[in-house]
């Protein structure tokens, strides 16, 4: 039988590669559940590398996941935003600061979407893990060449709308305070100059929750609407800050449950983007990470 601590010192490598392939910390999770289950039936004797195994199983159950939600995906109420999750950096088997939050963050994870599911693992495997070609054809069971060619056109079609944010964690979380504090007392000057000329609000409220049909462009109206969304806030709401995806974020509860997420992407030294998830089904992993 496949070891429980070997499968418990992989598992956050294998929750990063499962959770960048779906954008959902739920499926990830089953998708773990799933790994273990086959990892617990195997003899672990017999094989030469279990982050090799694994990463393989998982791979190709996250493969399999993708396929069936991007077809309910296209269908999605308004934009779709991945789940917001806290990440730890002593757990997160990737660099911190700036890379964490290139790889990791909700805008990326969006971009992502745009890709079929073998170049996603490709890209995934390649650029952010580090796996080599041989070890990825393995796992896709495709030749290297083919397996090249797929982080090529995944390279490709993401090109220069990867974005680059600011590595510096304190001067953007205390932007992200005086972008709350401006929505909050409805101070419209105030927080169009904390905004980018192209900034862009995304909400995703699924179907159980309020959310703009579109994506809010421009300060203006973005400065407009964010001050017409905290208006409606109800009284006693508890605001936290978080690390969300290796960005500034804030957490949104009220008697106890959480009930939306704001991510902001800082661009030199300003909000590039703004995307607010009030979706119950994707705060789920920041409920359980409540205080």
């Amino acid at each position: 039988m496949g070891g429980v601590g070997q499968f418990v010192e992989l598992r956050p490598v294998l929750f990063g590669v499962a959770y960048r392939m779906l954008g959902s910390a739920a499926d990830a999770e089953d998708i773990l559940q799933e790994a273990y289950l086959r990892w617990a039936k195997v003899d672990d004797a017999g094989v030469a590398s279990p982050r090799a195994y694994l990463t393989t199983v998982v791979t190709r159950l996250s493969i399999d996941r993708l396929r069936s939600a991007q077809a309910s995906r296209e269908t999605y109420r308004g934009p779709w935003l991945p789940d917001p999750i806290v990440v730890d950096e002593s757990d997160d088997p990737e660099p911190d600061g700036a890379e964490l939050a290139d790889n990791l963050s909700l805008a990326f994870l969006v971009l992502l979407e745009e890709l079929a599911p073998a170049e996603r693992a490709a890209f995934l495997l390649r650029d952010v893990f580090g796996y080599p070609y041989g070890e990825i054809a393995r796992t896709l069971e495709r030749t290297e060449t083919a397996c090249r060619q797929l982080v090529s056109r995944a390279r490709h079609r993401i090109g220069d709308r990867r974005r680059r944010f600011d590595a510096d964690h304190e001067r953007s979380r205390e932007l992200t305070r005086k972008f709350v504090t401006a929505c909050g007392t409805g101070d419209v000057d105030e927080l169009m100059s904390l905004l980018t000329d192209d900034v862009v609000v995304w909400t995703d409220g699924g179907r159980n929750a309020k959310s703009a049909p579109r994506p809010v462009v421009g300060p203006w109206r973005a400065a407009r609407f964010l001050i017409h969304v905290a208006k409606d806030l109800p009284a006693g709401v508890a605001i936290r800050e978080e690390n969300l995806n290796g960005q500034p974020g804030v957490v949104f509860e009220i008697e106890g449950e959480v009930t939306s997420a704001v991510v902001v992407d800082v661009l030199g030294g300003r909000i590039a983007g703004i995307r607010v998830v009030a979706n119950p089904e994707k705060l789920t992993a920041l409920q359980s990470r409540r205080p």
